[in-house]
């Protein structure tokens, strides 16, 4: 019974450093991709004047994403670093002499993997794919049409990256006065717009801009004629007119798995990336599992010694990068062709169960061993 108690504290204690730790460097973590990653909004912040508030919501939308791929990486770490450093606190030499199995120790890291596991489940089936079509929603409002209600007084705003506005000044009302409009849409037609003012209201596929008392100024490429037209009143649409923007097309990566799996795509091509991208979201959080066991087998297996032995951890560092690499090239050849996506579960589930065999293999085999050497 005394022994049970001290497993139990034993497990307790394990599992509250495994947590807290896993907790924190995935935070950690997080953040510094966040913040890597975000910068490639900040044009868009800076070009279209948007608040700070919105570059935190758009930016704040891949953090799921970011959790989903780093989370086996830190489950890894983490098991791997507290386990080391009971070890070079002599606690695990204790906990041996104290006859606790490979199994017992590996418990509370076992169990963290599982949470880790299930945690990335829930992201990749669910909180991902909603977070991303958020995302991709919020982002095409802005460029497409947001974009054109945030003209700022004197700057050259790029509504597009064919269609830029100047705006001299702008009335509280909404007026605007002094309007230079390059249109660059229509490549046979590449026309500049002049008008004293005009205002900005809303069309069936996106803003517009009402001009008043101006000219369009388009030159004719055939004869290299510049043609002027003055108009007392004209509508200009700024959406895109090669694209349909009042519809969003889906992308694969905010697809659920059921779509993946059972929709066609709009592109009978992308067809074996999606079926990839199904399986690669079901056999992806294994890897928690496979990474805690590859750790456990360097800090736990192998005779212990006084110094340290850096031998095994270093060598489980290389393990789990060329995991890392091998999961990508299965990932990619997958997606190109189906026949091979048993590769992708072949990656995430096999390492797993040969650091199992290799850790608990031996106290398996131990209890039939001893009952063969039994006399009769």
């Amino acid at each position: 019974m005394r022994l049970g108690i001290s497993i139990t504290r034993i497990d307790r204690y394990l599992f509250r450093q495994l947590l807290l730790a896993l907790v924190a460097v995935t935070l950690g973590l997080t953040a510094f991709v966040w913040l890597t990653q975000s910068l490639r909004f900040v044009q868009l912040v800076v070009d279209h004047g948007l608040s700070i508030g919105v570059f935190l919501e758009l930016t704040g939308l891949l953090v799921p994403s970011f959790v989903a791929v780093i989370l086996p990486i830190t489950t890894y770490v983490v098991i791997q670093f507290i386990y080391q450093r009971l070890a070079g606190d002599r606690e695990l030499m204790v906990m041996r002499a104290a006859g606790l199995s490979s199994f017992t120790l590996a418990r509370p890291a076992l169990t963290v993997a599982v949470l880790a596991t299930i945690a990335c489940y829930i992201l990749n089936l669910w909180v991902v794919p909603a977070s991303f079509a958020h995302f991709r929603t919020f982002q095409w409002e802005i460029r497409n049409r947001v974009a054109a209600f945030l003209l700022q007084e004197g700057v050259f705003t790029p509504v597009s990256d064919k269609l830029t506005v100047y705006v001299r000044s702008r009335e509280p009302n909404g007026t605007l006065h002094g309007i230079l409009i390059d249109d660059a849409r229509d490549p046979n037609a590449h026309a500049t717009i002049l008008a004293e003012s005009g205002r900005l209201i809303s069309g069936a596929n996106g803003p517009q801009v009402l001009l008043e008392n101006g000219s369009r100024q388009e030159l004719d490429r055939r004869t290299g004629r510049l043609d002027v037209l003055t108009f007392k009143e004209n509508t200009l649409d700024l959406s895109d007119v090669n694209k349909d923007t009042g519809v969003r097309p889906p992308e694969m990566n905010e697809q659920s798995l059921y779509s993946l799996l059972h929709t066609k795509t709009p592109n009978p091509a992308d067809t074996p990336k999606w079926r990839a991208e199904a399986h690669k979201r079901l056999a992806g959080p294994l890897a928690c599992l496979s990474y805690a066991m590859v750790a456990l087998v360097a800090v736990l297996s192998g005779q212990f010694q006084r110094h340290g032995n850096l031998l095994r951890p270093l060598g489980s560092v290389g393990i789990v990068v060329a995991l890392l690499a091998t999961g990508l090239a299965a990932d990619n050849l997958a997606a190109r062709s189906n026949a091979l996506l048993w590769l992708i579960w072949v990656q995430a589930v096999l390492p797993g169960l040969i650091a199992a065999w290799m850790l608990f293999g031996p106290e398996l085999r131990a209890p039939a061993l001893r009952r063969t050497r039994v006399p009769a």
